[in-house]
C-alpha cells in the first residue's frame, strides 16, 4: 500500500496520530507515542519497509498528533477567562461559575436561522460583548460597562414572545450584524452514562456558550456596510429558500419536504415519522447530499454538454465550475464537501491524464478537510462518508466475483450496496445502536429507484419549472407516484416485526478487528478463487472468465473433466489449506459479531441503574441471568395553554424518545421482559410510549387503576395492539425473574372491590411499592407513595406478621423527595444504607424537601440525587455493592 498508494498511507498515519492525540492526553499520549516510535523500526528489520518511507509515515503520524493538540489547545473560551478576571478584579470570586451571566453582545450571524415553534436558533460570531444585559432584553449603551472585543462563536437561542415575532425572526439572514442582550449559559453535560453530551457536541464546533434571550423585539439589526463571506452565504440561503418554495409548488404535502431533502439538502422539513421510516431501514443517507447526488448531477450535466457537442475538455471545465456552486447550494455538509473535493480533483487529474487511483484522491480530500478543520474527524457525517467511499474502492472488486450469477447490470450495483452496508455497519451501530436486517434489501430495491428515477426527474422538474411551471409539474407527476410507492414500501417494511436489532456501542478495537477480518476474508476468498485447479475457461459451453472468477462445473450429462496434472493436485492441496484458514476466519468473524451483540450489563452481576430523566422516575433492573425490567419511564410535562399551539415544536422534546430509548439501545438491551408502571402520573409513564413502540416487551405491570389521561389511554391501546400481557399487581404478589432475584409487592393493598379497571385521579397513594432482593442485596422501590400509604404498609406488617427486611440497602425515595412522603417512622423502620432521589435539576416544585434530606441525614443514609450526580448505577454481587455516578 505504501508503494502503490503513498498518499493513502500518509493520510492513514495522519488520522491515526490525530485520533491518538484526541483519545489520550498528557503522560498516556507520550507513552503511546514513545512506544510506537520504538516499535516502528521493526518494520525495517523484517524488510517490509525502507527507512525513508518509514520516516515519512512516522512524521505524518507525529504531525497529525501535534496539529490536533495545537488546535485542541486553542479551543478554549476567551469569555470564561475574561469573566474570571473581571470577577477577581471586583473581589467577587465565587466557588463556582454562575449559571446565568447577564451580557450584551454584538456579532454576525454565521449560520442559517432555524425557527421551530416559539424558538429561533442560530450561531453568532461575536465582535464584542460586555457583562451587562439591558433591561427587558433591550441592549444598553456601551459606555455603561467595559466592552471586550472577541471573535468567539456562541449558540443563540431566542424564545419568541408572541406569534407576530415569527415574521421578525424569519427576516434574519446569515451575514447580518446584530446587537442583543441576554444571558450566557454553559451547555449542558451528559447526565447519563453514554448519554448525549451537548457541551462536547458544541465544543467540537468551537462553541462554548449559549446566549439566551426572550423576545425578538429587543434584537437590533445593524445595517450592512461591507461584503462578507457569511453575507454571500446568506445570499445562497435566499436562493435555497426560493428553490425550496419552487419544490413546494411541484410536490404536494409531505412530498415537498422529502424532495427538498433529496434535491437541495433541506432535510429538516420532512415529516418526523417519515424520516424515522428511512432511518430505521438505513436509508437516511439518501436525504444527505453525498457522493451519489454529486455523481448523478455531474453525470447529467456532462452528458448534456456532450449531447450539445461541447468538447470533452470544455465540458470538464464547465463541470469543474459547477461542482463548488452545487456544494454551496446543497448545504456545505462534510459529506458533500468530501464528494465535491474528490470530484474536482478527479476531473482535474482526468483532464491532465493523471487519474490512476481513487484511494489517493480520497486521501487527498481527507487531508485537505482535516487541515482546514481538524474536528471534522469527530463528525459522524465525515466518518461515514470517507469510510463508505474507501470501502467501495477496496471491497467492491473483492465482492464482485461473488455476484457473477447476477445479471450483468445488477452485478455492480449489488456489490456496491453490499460493500456500503458492510463498511457502514460498525459506524452505524457505534452512533445509532440499531441495525435492521431489512436494510440490505431496502437499499438494493429503493436506493436505485430513487437515484435513477426520482432524483434526476425531480431535478429536471425543478429546472423546467423555472422556464414554465406547468412543464415542471408535468415532469414531477411520475415522481409523485414513485414517492407514494416508496413510502408505502418503507412503511410496510417498518411494520415487519423482529427485524430490528439493537447493539451497544462497540469499542474502537472491535471496529478495527471487524474491518480487518472482513477485508482479509474477502481477499482470501478472491485469492482462493484464483487458485482453483481446474481450467474452467477451456469449456466452450461457458463464457470466458477472468483469473479471479469461478465458473460452475458442467451440469450436462457426459461432460468430461480435463486431465488434472500434478501441479493442479498441488494447487488443490493448497486450496484445502486456504479453505481451512477461511473457515477459521469466518468463525472468528461470527464470534466477533456475537461478542458485539452482547448487552453492556455483564451477566453474573445484578444491576440497578437510576436513569436521570429530569423531574420523573426511571430505573433499569438487570438480573444476573440477563432479565431486564424497566421501572417507569419519566415523562415530559407540558403546561402549554390552548391558545399557544403556535409554540409547539415540529418534534418536541420527549424524554422517552430522546433519553430513555437511546440509553437502552446504547446498553444493548434487545428486549424488556417487564415494564413496571408504579402509577399513572405523566412524569412516570409519559416516556414509556416510545419504549413500548420500539422494544419487544414481555409484560406490563401496573397498580390496577387507570389515570384519566390521553397518555395512559394511548399506552394501554398500544399494549393491546401489540398483544402485550397487562397484569395488575398488589400486596402479596411475587415475581422470580431468576434464581438470584425475587420481587415482592408491598402496596397497594387490594382493598378496592371492583369489576373492571377503575379510573383513579389521585394516583400517588396507589403507587406500586415493591422490594427487590437480588444477589444478597435489598432495594425498595416506592413510586410516589405518600405518608398514608407508608403507614398502611407498616400496619400491614403488624397484621400479617410478614416483616419488612430489618434494613434496606438501597431506598428509592418516594415522590422525588417531596414533604408528603418519607416520614421519620418509615425511615426508622427501613434504616436505608443508601437513598436515591430521582429529581430534576432546578425544578419548580422545590424537590427534594429540606425536611426529607434532614431525616435521611439523621438516619445516616448515604444520599444520591440525580439532579446533582446525574445517573446513579449500582452493581451487586454476593451482597457487595459497587456504586458509580455520572456527575461529580
Amino acid at each position: 500500500m505504501v508503494e502503490r498508494r503513498p498518499l493513502a498511507a500518509i493520510a492513514c498515519c495522519w488520522i491515526f496520530g490525530s485520533g491518538l492525540s484526541c483519545l489520550y492526553g498528557g503522560t498516556a499520549f507520550w507513552l503511546l507515542w514513545g512506544g510506537i516510535t520504538l516499535i516502528a523500526p521493526l518494520f525495517v528489520a523484517i524488510g517490509r519497509l525502507p527507512w525513508k518511507r518509514l520516516l515519512v509515515l512516522w512524521i505524518a503520524c507525529s504531525l497529525g498528533a501535534a496539529y490536533w493538540a495545537y488546535n485542541d489547545g486553542k479551543n478554549v473560551s476567551g469569555i470564561a477567562a475574561q469573566l474570571e478576571y473581571e470577577t477577581s478584579e471586583r473581589s467577587q470570586m465565587v466557588a463556582s461559575e454562575p449559571e446565568e451571566i447577564p451580557v450584551q453582545a454584538e456579532g454576525r450571524i454565521i449560520s442559517t436561522v432555524d425557527i421551530d415553534g416559539d424558538r429561533a436558533a442560530f450561531t453568532l460570531r461575536l465582535s464584542g460583548y460586555s457583562f451587562k444585559g439591558g433591561l427587558g432584553g433591550e441592549p444598553g449603551s456601551r459606555e455603561q460597562e467595559p466592552w471586550y472585543e472577541s471573535k468567539e462563536k456562541v449558540a443563540v437561542q431566542i424564545t419568541l414572545s408572541s406569534q407576530s415575532e415569527l415574521a421578525t425572526a424569519a427576516s434574519w439572514k446569515r451575514g447580518q450584524k446584530l446587537v442583543m442582550a441576554g444571558t450566557l449559559e454553559r451547555p449542558g453535560k451528559a447526565r447519563n452514562f453514554s448519554g448525549f453530551d451537548y457541551r462536547n457536541y458544541l465544543r467540537n464546533q468551537r462553541i462554548h456558550w449559549l446566549l439566551k434571550t426572550k423576545g425578538a423585539s429587543g434584537i437590533r439589526i445593524e445595517p450592512q456596510t461591507s461584503v462578507t463571506f457569511p453575507g454571500l452565504l446568506g445570499k445562497v440561503d435566499n436562493l435555497r429558500e426560493k428553490l425550496g418554495n419552487r419544490v413546494g409548488k411541484l410536490f404536494p404535502g409531505w412530498q415537498a419536504g422529502y424532495m427538498k431533502g433529496l434535491i437541495i439538502g433541506l432535510a429538516d422539513e420532512l415529516e418526523p415519522d417519515k424520516y424515522a421510516q428511512f432511518t430505521n431501514l438505513g436509508l437516511s443517507h439518501i436525504l444527505a447530499i453525498s457522493g451519489s447526488h454529486v455523481a448523478i448531477n455531474v453525470g447529467l450535466l456532462f452528458g448534456l454538454l456532450r449531447l450539445c457537442r461541447v468538447t470533452r475538455e470544455t465540458a470538464i471545465l464547465i463541470v469543474l465550475g459547477f461542482v463548488p456552486v452545487y456544494v454551496l447550494l446543497t448545504g456545505f455538509s462534510p459529506s458533500v464537501i468530501r464528494s465535491g473535493i474528490m470530484t474536482m480533483l478527479g476531473l482535474y487529474l482526468l483532464r491532465r491524464g493523471l487519474l490512476k487511483d481513487g484511494l489517493n484522491v480520497l486521501s487527498a480530500a481527507a487531508l485537505i478537510m482535516l487541515l482546514w478543520e481538524p474536528y471534522y474527524l469527530l463528525n459522524v457525517s465525515f466518518q461515514l462518508s470517507f469510510a463508505v467511499t474507501a470501502g467501495l474502492i477496496l471491497f467492491v472488486p473483492l465482492l464482485s466475483p461473488y455476484f457473477r450469477w447476477f445479471p450483468e447490470r445488477m452485478r455492480g450495483a449489488t456489490a456496491i450496496t453490499v460493500a456500503a452496508q458492510l463498511v457502514s455497519f460498525p459506524v452505524t451501530i457505534y452512533y445509532f445502536n440499531q441495525f435492521s436486517l431489512l436494510s440490505l434489501a431496502a437499499n438494493m430495491v429503493i436506493v436505485p429507484v430513487i437515484s435513477v428515477i426520482a432524483l434526476p426527474l425531480g431535478t429536471a422538474a425543478l429546472l423546467a419549472s423555472g422556464v414554465w411551471l406547468p412543464l415542471g409539474q408535468w415532469i414531477a407527476y411520475p415522481v409523485r407516484l414513485l414517492n407514494s410507492l416508496t413510502f408505502t414500501a418503507t412503511a410496510w417494511l417498518n411494520d415487519r416485526n423482529g427485524f430490528m436489532t439493537y447493539w451497544k456501542s462497540p469499542s474502537l478495537l472491535w471496529i478495527a478487528v471487524f474491518y480487518g477480518l472482513a477485508y482479509w476474508l474477502l481477499r482470501r476468498g478472491a485469492h482462493n478463487t484464483a487458485r482453483l485447479p481446474f481450467p474452467f475457461t477451456s469449456y466452450s459451453a461457458f463464457p470466458a472468465a477472468s483469473v479471479d472468477d469461478t465458473v460452475p462445473l458442467p451440469p450436462y450429462p457426459g461432460a468430461k473433466l480435463p486431465h488434472v496434472h500434478a501441479a493442479a493436485v498441488s494447487r488443490l492441496k493448497v486450496s484445502w489449506k486456504a479453505l481451512c484458514l477461511s473457515c477459521v476466519l469466518m468463525a472468528g468473524f461470527a464470534g466477533l459479531l456475537v461478542l458485539g451483540y452482547q448487552p453492556a450489563n455483564a451477566k453474573g452481576f445484578g444491576h440497578v441503574q437510576f436513569i436521570d430523566v429530569g423531574q420523573g422516575d426511571c430505573a433499569l433492573i438487570t438480573t444476573p441471568s440477563g432479565v431486564n425490567i424497566l421501572v417507569d419511564g419519566g415523562g415530559t410535562v407540558s403546561f402549554r395553554k390552548p391558545g399557544d399551539a403556535w409554540r409547539n415544536r415540529k418534534e418536541p422534546f420527549e424524554v422517552g424518545a430522546k433519553t430513555v430509548v437511546p440509553l437502552l439501545k446504547k446498553r444493548g438491551i434487545h428486549r424488556l421482559d417487564a415494564v413496571v408502571l408504579t402509577h399513572g402520573d405523566q412524569d412516570h409513564i409519559g416516556g414509556l410510549q416510545a419504549v413500548v413502540e420500539r422494544f419487544p416487551v414481555g409484560a406490563l405491570i401496573f397498580n390496577g387503576t387507570l389515570a384519566d389521561s390521553a397518555t395512559m389511554a394511548k399506552l394501554m391501546a398500544t399494549a393491546n395492539a401489540g398483544n402485550i400481557p397487562v397484569y395488575a399487581a398488589h400486596q402479596g404478589m411475587k415475581l422470580t425473574p431468576d434464581d438470584a432475584t425475587v420481587i415482592e409487592f408491598l402496596a397497594p393493598q387490594d382493598e378496592l372491590n371492583f369489576s373492571g379497571v377503575p379510573y383513579v385521579k389521585e394516583q400517588n397513594h396507589r403507587s406500586l411499592v415493591f422490594r427487590l432482593e437480588m444477589e444478597g442485596a435489598s432495594f425498595l422501590f416506592t413510586g410516589d407513595m405518600d405518608v398514608s400509604a407508608e403507614r398502611k404498609v407498616l400496619a400491614l406488617e403488624q397484621e400479617t406478621r410478614r416483616p419488612l427486611p430489618s434494613s434496606v440497602d438501597v431506598l428509592k425515595v418516594a415522590h422525588h423527595g417531596s414533604k408528603t412522603s418519607t416520614s421519620a417512622e418509615w425511615l426508622a423502620r427501613l434504616q436505608p444504607k443508601m437513598s436515591v432521589i430521582s429529581v430534576g435539576a432546578s425544578n419548580s416544585y422545590g424537590h427534594p424537601n429540606i425536611g426529607v434530606l434532614e431525616r435521611l441525614e439523621s438516619g445516616e443514609s448515604l444520599v444520591y440525587r440525580t439532579d446533582l450526580q446525574g445517573e446513579i448505577q449500582v452493581k451487586v454481587k454476593s451482597g457487595t455493592l459497587w456504586i458509580r455516578q455520572k456527575l461529580q
